[in-house]
Formats: C-alpha cells, sequence, structure tokens
C-alpha cells in the first residue's frame, strides 16, 4: 500500500497524549532490537510502518487513531516483518562505556559525577579504546591525573574491555526505562533465565 497517511487529531492535546503512546519494537525474532536504550517508535512511526506493511501488529492500546475514512487501534507493540542482523559490537560512546561500566566509577565504586578515564593516560601513548577507557568519577580522574596506575596505586576494579551488542543488553536489563507500559512486558526479558 501506498497511500498517504493523515490522521485527524482534533486538538493539540490530543496529539500531545498520544506522544505518551510509544510502540516497542521487536526484531523478527520477536527480541527487542535494543533493550537499553529500549527500542521504541513514535506513535507515527509506527502507523506508517504498519501502513507500509514492515511490521506485524502483536498488540495495541485501547486507543483509536482516525483518518476521514479510516480508524486503527494505536499499536502498542511491533515485530519487524524482516530480520535485522544486530551489529556483534556496539559504538564506542560515553554512554555504552557508562553501561559496560554499570555506571559505577571504577576506582571508587561511586555513580556520582561520571566521566571517564585513559587507564594509560594519552600524554603516555595511551589511545581512547574500549581497552584503555573505563568510568570514573570527576575526584578520581582528577586524583590519578595523567599517572600510570602503577604510580598512582589506582587500578580499576575490572580490566577495560570491548563489550559485544549482546553484553550491554544483558548489562541493560539492570536498568529498566522509568516507563513500561503493562502490553510490553510480555516481550521483555522473556529470554531471562527462570528462577527454580
Amino acid at each position: 500500500m501506498n497511500r498517504a497517511i493523515g490522521f485527524y487529531l482534533g486538538t493539540v492535546v490530543m496529539e500531545a497524549s498520544l506522544d505518551r503512546c510509544p510502540a516497542l519494537v521487536l526484531n523478527a525474532d520477536y527480541q527487542p532490537l535494543s533493550y537499553y536504550p529500549l527500542s521504541l517508535w513514535s506513535w507515527q512511526e509506527v502507523v506508517k510502518a504498519v501502513f507500509l506493511e514492515r511490521v506485524q501488529v502483536l498488540s495495541a492500546y485501547d486507543r483509536l487513531v482516525r483518518s476521514p475514512g479510516f480508524a486503527m487501534e494505536l499499536p502498542s507493540v511491533v515485530a519487524l516483518k524482516r530480520y535485522i542482523q544486530p551489529a556483534k559490537y556496539p559504538a564506542f560512546t560515553r554512554f555504552n562505556l557508562f553501561l559496560r561500566d554499570s555506571f559505577v566509577c571504577q576506582y571508587c565504586g561511586t555513580r556520582h559525577d561520571l566521566t571517564f578515564d585513559h587507564v594509560i593516560p594519552r600524554n603516555r601513548g595511551g589511545r581512547t579504546t574500549w581497552e584503555n577507557v573505563v568510568a570514573a568519577c570527576a575526584p578520581c580522574n582528577l586524583r590519578k591525573g595523567g599517572r600510570m596506575p602503577k604510580a598512582c596505586g589506582m587500578h580499576p576494579y575490572t580490566t577495560p574491555y570491548q563489550p559485544t551488542v549482546r553484553q550491554l543488553h544483558d548489562r541493560g536489563r539492570a536498568f529498566p526505562p522509568n516507563y513500561l507500559h503493562d502490553s510490553w512486558s510480555d516481550f521483555l526479558y522473556w529470554d531471562a533465565e527462570l528462577e527454580a
């Protein structure tokens, strides 16, 4: 179908409330594309994807969106019809680094005022790579300065490593988002090990 989509919302208030109705997006294998951040699409993106027949609707909100000649329940969970092969390794970003290190300073264990530190300082030839950078609070980063770990007696709790996307997804499950719609629970964390 290649039809133009134009939904009448009536008021800006209605549009604002629809903005609070994102859809959980699953890959064709019914796994979330991403756990952290959780793979969500806006209501506009998901309606477009439904009309372009790119997704299968698995669950819907108790809300309708309407056009002059059409009405549909607003999807809350969709699955892609084509499988997207996830990348093996994530991008090297500040957020992914903090996620790898569980949002904890690797020198003192605090969760506050995080930045990052080069284990082997750049002025000593250290590079900005997964294997040389750790999450660190600002006070520890200042205390270590441009010194080697042995010289200042500050060694990271864990050896820095390049995580896989799967490892970051697993780590992200420990940090659930602030909002989870009830319809999403059947599709999240279902591959987690069950307790006996």
